[in-house]
């Protein structure tokens, strides 16, 4: 397991927790479940319903918007200190998309319980989370306008 400042500076690398306070991510590192995953599998599937997101700490991810699982082509390739499947953890609904392992991998995984029990005792976390999330979501608006 990653020590607790490695996990710190790998949440601030990515969008989602880029905008939360240090004294918060700490909370959120501590929180954090290691998974392993080999090359060939899929952390998840479209259309599944799920109850965590993910952190990549180390290997690759590829996103697809297949229901085809045997079909990888990719809208992202994601890498270390980059998350994925934090929409369910707002709206639950079912994924939007399958993510393939690319090759071995560690995630950091945050479960949705757990993260609402943070958000209720560190307020501060969840606006930094939105901020982040919305600035995410301009920097896609951003280039599909290009």
């Amino acid at each position: 397991m990653s020590d607790l400042f490695e996990r710190i500076m790998l949440l601030k690398r990515s969008p989602v927790f880029a905008e939360v306070k240090t004294e918060d991510l700490r909370v959120v590192a501590q929180s954090l479940e290691e998974e392993q995953y080999f090359s060939g599998d899929r952390v998840f599937d479209i259309n599944e319903y799920g109850d965590r997101m993910y952190i990549v700490q180390s290997g690759r991810i590829g996103i697809s918007l297949q229901a085809d699982s045997n079909k990888k082509d990719f809208v992202a390739e994601l890498e270390a200190g980059e998350c994925f499947g934090e929409m369910n953890l707002v709206d639950e609904l079912p994924r939007s998309a399958t993510a393939h392992v690319l090759e071995d991998t560690t995630l950091l995984s945050l479960e949705k319980s757990r993260l609402r029990g943070l958000i209720i005792n560190y307020p501060e976390l969840s606006l930094g989370m939105l901020k982040g999330m919305s600035l995410r979501l301009r920097q896609v608006n951003q280039k599909l306008g290009n």
